[in-house]
C-alpha cells in the first residue's frame, strides 16, 4: 500500500511562520517587478523563408503523411483513424493520411483560446499575438552554486514552484521544473500536481504517461478549479505536451494522453522533438519537414477525437554536435528552425510553442548567449507559448536556481522590449527640450523627475550591471548575486490562498488514490 499523507500540512506551517514574522499575505516584494500581464507581439514576425518555400515544406510534409505514414502504437487510436478515413495497415501500426483529410481536420482546431488559472487574474490567452513564458520543466537534476548538481527531489521541486509563483514574468508552469525522483513513480504525479495547485495559482501542466496519470491529473485540476464535469470540458485549464517518438512514431502513452486531453477539452501542446542529424534529416529543411508531418498527424488525430479540441503547434527542432551526438541549443540552426516553425503555425492558424534553451552547464557567457539567441528565435518566430524560459541548463538535464534568476532578468527585459513606445505629446518632451535649451542637461528637469523611476528597465538587482563593482576585488559575480537573489525570493514567497473546501477535497482524492496504489509503473 502506498504511503498516505499525514494530516499535518507542512506548507501551512510555513505560512504560519511568515505570519508570525509579520508578513501575512501581503509581504513586501524586494524585487522590482511589474504586475502580472501577458506581453504581446508588437513587431511583425520574421519570415525566414518565402511563401513558395513554405509551401514546399508543407507539401513535402503531406507527401510524407500520404506515402510513408506514421506508426500509431495504440489500438483505439488506429480504430478512430480508420473510422475517420485514414489508411490503416491491418498488418502493422502504419497509418497514412490523405492530404485533404489532414487539411480538413487541422482546420477544426481553434486558432486561439483562453486557458483558465485557479486565480482568474492569471488566465492566459494562447494564440493571436499573446506571449506566455513558462519556467524550465522536466529536468532530471537540480543545480545551484553551493550544493552543485544533484538528482531531482521534492524539496527542490517545491522551491522552483515557489519561484515560478513569485516572479510575475513567469506566467505558468508547464511541467515539473525538476523531476522529484525521491517520490515513488506510482504516486509522484499525485504529489506533484497537488503541489502545483497549492503552491501556485497559475496555469499548470500534467504529463501524458499513461491513462491513469492523465485521469488523475484531470480530476485534480477539476477539483482545484471548482468545476463540474461538464463545466470542466468547456473550460481549458490544464496543458499536456504530446511528444512524437521521432522519426514518424506516436507511442502508446502519448496517444492515450492525447485522447484523454482532447476528450476532456483540455490543451495538448503537440511537440515533435526532432534533432537534425540524429532522429531527423541533417538539413534544417528536412528536419522541419519531419517535424511538420509529425505535428500535423497528431493535431489531425486530436480533432478526430474531439473536433475543436484546443491544441498548440510545437516546434523543438535543433541540431546535434556531430562529434558527440549531444543536442545543441541556441545555435543558428535552432533559431532558423524556430522562425520557420512559426511561419508554419501561422499557415495553419494555430498557436505556436517554442523554447528558451541552451546547452551550457552553468551561468556563464555560453548560457547567456545561447538562451538569448533561442529566445530571440522564439519571439521573432511569433511564439505564443515559450517553454523552459527560466532555469534551463545543460541541454535540459539540469534546472538551475541561479540560471532561473538570470533568465527572469532577461525575460523582464524582453517584456519591456515588447512594450509599445510612448509617442504622446508629453513623451515627445518639447517643453523639456525648450526649458533646457542648447548645452544643458536633463537630469534635474521636472520632466525627468516625474518619470525617472519608470523611465528605463530596472534590473532585479540595482548593482546587477554596475561596472565599477565588477572591478572591485571580492565583488560578487553574476553567479554569486543570482544565488543570493533566489534565496531572497524564496524567503519572500507567500503561498497563494486556496478555498478550504477545495483543499480538503483535493487532499481526500490524493489520499484515496494513494491507498489504491496510484498509477502503474509499467507501460
Amino acid at each position: 500500500m502506498a504511503h498516505v499523507e499525514d494530516a499535518k500540512d507542512p506548507l501551512e506551517d510555513q505560512n504560519r511562520t511568515r505570519r508570525r514574522r509579520g508578513r501575512g499575505t501581503s509581504a513586501p516584494n524586494p524585487f522590482p517587478q511589474k504586475p502580472f500581464r501577458q506581453p504581446r507581439h508588437i513587431y511583425a514576425p520574421v519570415e525566414a523563408v518565402s511563401a513558395d518555400e513554405l509551401a514546399a515544406i508543407h507539401e513535402a510534409s503531406l507527401t510524407v503523411l500520404e506515402d510513408i505514414g506514421l506508426d500509431f502504437l495504440h489500438d483505439e487510436a488506429k480504430s478512430l483513424l480508420k473510422e475517420a478515413g485514414a489508411d490503416v495497415d491491418p498488418a502493422s501500426n502504419r497509418v497514412r493520411f490523405d492530404r485533404h483529410l489532414v487539411e480538413d481536420l487541422i482546420g477544426k482546431a481553434p486558432s486561439s483560446f483562453t486557458v483558465h488559472a485557479r486565480n482568474p487574474a492569471h488566465n492566459l490567452i494562447f494564440g493571436e499575438d499573446w506571449i506566455t513564458f513558462s519556467c524550465v520543466v522536466s529536468a532530471p537534476n537540480a543545480y545551484d552554486r553551493i550544493r552543485g548538481r544533484r538528482a531531482g527531489n521534492q524539496s527542490d521541486y517545491r522551491d522552483f514552484l515557489k519561484l515560478a509563483q513569485f516572479f510575475n514574468i513567469i506566467h505558468c508552469v508547464l511541467g515539473y521544473p525538476v523531476e522529484p525522483v525521491d517520490l515513488h513513480p506510482s504516486i509522484r504525479h499525485l504529489d506533484c500536481i497537488s503541489d502545483m495547485v497549492r503552491l501556485t495559482d497559475k496555469v499548470f501542466h500534467i504529463y501524458s504517461l499513461g491513462k491513469e496519470r492523465n485521469q488523475d491529473g484531470l480530476e485534480i485540476t477539476r477539483i482545484a478549479m471548482g468545476l463540474s464535469d461538464e463545466e470542466f470540458k468547456r473550460t481549458p485549464c490544464v496543458t499536456s505536451v504530446i511528444n512524437t517518438s521521432s522519426p514518424l512514431r506516436l507511442d502508446t502513452p502519448m496517444l492515450q494522453g492525447l485522447i484523454e486531453m482532447a476528450r476532456a477539452g483540455q490543451v495538448s501542446i503537440i511537440t515533435p522533438f526532432t534533432l537534425a542529424g540524429a532522429m531527423a534529416p541533417v538539413t534544417v529543411a528536412g528536419a522541419l519537414v519531419l517535424q511538420n508531418a509529425e505535428a500535423l498527424a497528431a493535431i489531425a488525430f486530436s480533432q478526430i477525437v474531439n473536433p475543436g479540441a484546443p491544441v498548440v503547434y510545437g516546434g523543438f527542432t535543433s541540431n546535434v554536435d556531430m562529434k558527440s551526438g549531444a543536442p545543441a541549443f541556441g545555435t543558428p540552426e535552432y533559431v532558423k528552425a524556430a522562425l520557420v516553425s512559426g511561419q508554419l503555425a501561422r499557415r495553419y492558424r494555430l498557436p505556436f510553442r517554442s523554447s528558451g534553451v541552451c546547452a551550457a552547464n552553468t551561468v556563464d557567457y555560453q548560457a547567456a548567449l545561447e538562451t538569448t539567441l533561442s529566445q530571440w528565435g522564439a519571439l521573432n518566430g511569433g511564439a505564443n507559448v515559450i517553454k523552459h524560459a527560466a532555469g534551463w541548463l545543460e541541454g535540459g538535464l539540469s534546472a538551475g536556481f541561479e540560471k532561473f534568476i538570470a533568465d527572469v532578468d532577461l525575460l523582464q527585459m524582453l517584456a519591456e522590449y515588447l512594450t509599445p513606445l510612448d509617442i504622446s505629446p508629453e513623451a515627445l518632451a518639447i517643453s523639456a527640450i525648450r526649458d533646457v535649451g542648447p548645452g544643458g542637461h536633463f537630469f534635474g528637469t521636472q520632466h525627468t523627475r516625474d518619470r525617472y523611476k519608470d523611465a528605463f528597465y530596472a534590473p532585479i538587482s540595482s548593482d546587477w550591471r554596475n561596472h565599477e563593482s565588477w572591478m572591485e576585488a571580492g565583488s560578487p559575480t553574476t553567479f554569486d548575486k543570482s544565488h543570493q537573489l533566489y534565496k531572497q525570493a524564496l524567503e519572500a514567497y507567500v503561498r497563494p490562498p486556496l478555498d478550504l473546501a477545495i483543499d480538503e477535497e483535493l487532499q481526500a482524492f490524493v489520499a484515496r488514490r494513494k491507498e489504491e496504489g496510484g498509477a502503474p509503473t509499467d507501460f
